[in-house]
This record gives C-alpha cells, sequence and structure tokens, in this order.
C-alpha cells in the first residue's frame, strides 16, 4: 500500500552465547534455520520485502567428538560404542574432530545462493576469516594446499567441515582458542598426522569470549553483510520456531 513503509531485515542475526551448548542443541537450531531460508527461497516474496535474514552462531560446546558423514572409525583412538565423551555422526563433510570449552565454534546458516553457489569458494571464505581474525591479534595464519583448515606455525588451529542444502549450509568452523588439548590425543584429527594447538601458545590470556565480536566481524566483512543484528537465545527460539518466516517483536 502507497506510503507504508515496509519491514526492513537485516543481512543477518548473530546469536553469541557465553554458556557451553550441547552438541544437538546447536544442530537443531542449524537444521530449523536452515528450513526457514529454504521455504523462503520457494516463497513468492511480496514487492519490497526483504528476505529472511542469515544466522551466525557464536558458540562453545561441552566436551565431544564429532565424524563426518563419510568419515572413518579408524580415526578413532577408542571404541565408537564406548567413547570418553559423547561422539556424533554428522551429515557434514572432513573426517574426526573434537570441540570443548575454550574453543570458539561458528555456524554460519547461509542461502549460497545470494553469495556463490560453490562450497569449495566457501570453506575458503571460512579460512580467510580465520585468516583475517589472526592477522588482526598480530598472527601469521597459514592454509595447507590441498587441505582445509588454518595453521600457525605448522599446528593447526581451526578446523572447518560444512554441509549444504539446497545451497543453504549447515556447520562451520572451530577455532582453538585456550582449550585443553588432551582430548585431542584420542584421535586423528581430520584424519592427519599433524599437530594441534590453541590461541593461548601465542597470546596467552586470550578467551573465547573476547574474539566472539572480532570473528563475527571477519566474516560479515567476507560475506558482504552490511547490517549483522544482535540477538539473545530466547529470540533465536522464537525465531527460528516459526512456521512462517516472519519478524516480529525481538526481546531486549
Amino acid at each position: 500500500m502507497d506510503g507504508v513503509p515496509h519491514q526492513v531485515s537485516p543481512d543477518a542475526f548473530l546469536c553469541a552465547l557465553s554458556r557451553f551448548v550441547p552438541l544437538e542443541q546447536a544442530w537443531s537450531w542449524q537444521q530449523r534455520w536452515q528450513h526457514l531460508l529454504i521455504r523462503n527461497q520457494n516463497s513468492s516474496r511480496q514487492p519490497n520485502q526483504s528476505p529472511w535474514p542469515e544466522l551466525l552462531l557464536l558458540l562453545e560446546h561441552p566436551p565431544c567428538y564429532t565424524l563426518g558423514r563419510g568419515a572413518s572409525a579408524e580415526f578413532l583412538g577408542f571404541d565408537p560404542a564406548k567413547p570418553p565423551e559423547p561422539l556424533w555422526r554428522l551429515d557434514r563433510g572432513g573426517e574426526v574432530t573434537h570441540h570443548l570449552p575454550g574453543q570458539l565454534v561458528a555456524y554460519p546458516v547461509l542461502d549460497l545462493n545470494r553469495h556463490r553457489s560453490d562450497l569449495h569458494w566457501y570453506l575458503r571464505l571460512l579460512e580467510g576469516a580465520v585468516l583475517d581474525l589472526l592477522d588482526e591479534l598480530g598472527l601469521e595464519g597459514e592454509r595447507r594446499s590441498g587441505l582445509t583448515g588454518v595453521w600457525l606455525e605448522g599446528k593447526k588451529v581451526a578446523a572447518i567441515g560444512v554441509s549444504a542444502r539446497r545451497w543453504v549450509t549447515q556447520h562451520g568452523l572451530a577455532l582453538n582458542v585456550n582449550c585443553d588439548l588432551a582430548g585431542f590425543a584420542a584421535i586423528k584429527p581430520c584424519g592427519l598426522d599433524l599437530p594441534v594447538a590453541g590461541l593461548q601458545q601465542w597470546l596467552p590470556g586470550c578467551t573465547v569470549a573476547q574474539l566472539q565480536q572480532p570473528l563475527a566481524r571477519a566474516l560479515a566483512r567476507r560475506l558482504g553483510w552490511d547490517r549483522l543484528d544482535a540477538i539473545n537465545e530466547q529470540n533465536l527460539n522464537n525465531l527460528s520456531e516459526q512456521d512462517e518466516p516472519g519478524l516480529g517483536a525481538l526481546e531486549r
């Protein structure tokens, strides 16, 4: 209707959580948001209606291990029927990895049709965002030819694994910050005989909380997000549980 302003939504929502979020809860949020973005692809939007926002989840997990969809159990140093911590097989690419407190996990739920419909490009983008963050911290991160992830002085500090359905992504990256690395000894991380490390080796005292916003900014720059609006966990639950995409009032 003429003279009635239409609702302008952000490019993406940022939900940065300080509590330890069980992997199954984070996976559920991603699946719900993926559903909303796919539904938004299929909907016939009204003129001037903004697309449904993408999502960036930043959090830490309690200790657990995850396997990619085609990952081999041979890279586990324990009986998968009796894991030392919960073990999950996910629909992402890649081999086995370890999540734990002190590790910054980023789950961008994106419609790559809005960016570039190319998963290899997306993997390099995630690596690039981590490299940007490390550069901001005065560290020179590295890529490895033919491999996915980010290294510092030959030690892997960031693991990356993603999946997509109709070009809408799930999963993402895990950056070791100030975590206890002992749990990595029980696996061959990402199927590689290469050492892992945390940023505390180079930046003593750094924390996940300090790096959440810098990583969000690095990803926003790489993804071309002009507007990244912060939401809390209650808003995330309310929005992700909608039957139809539609922005209502948010809790402040």
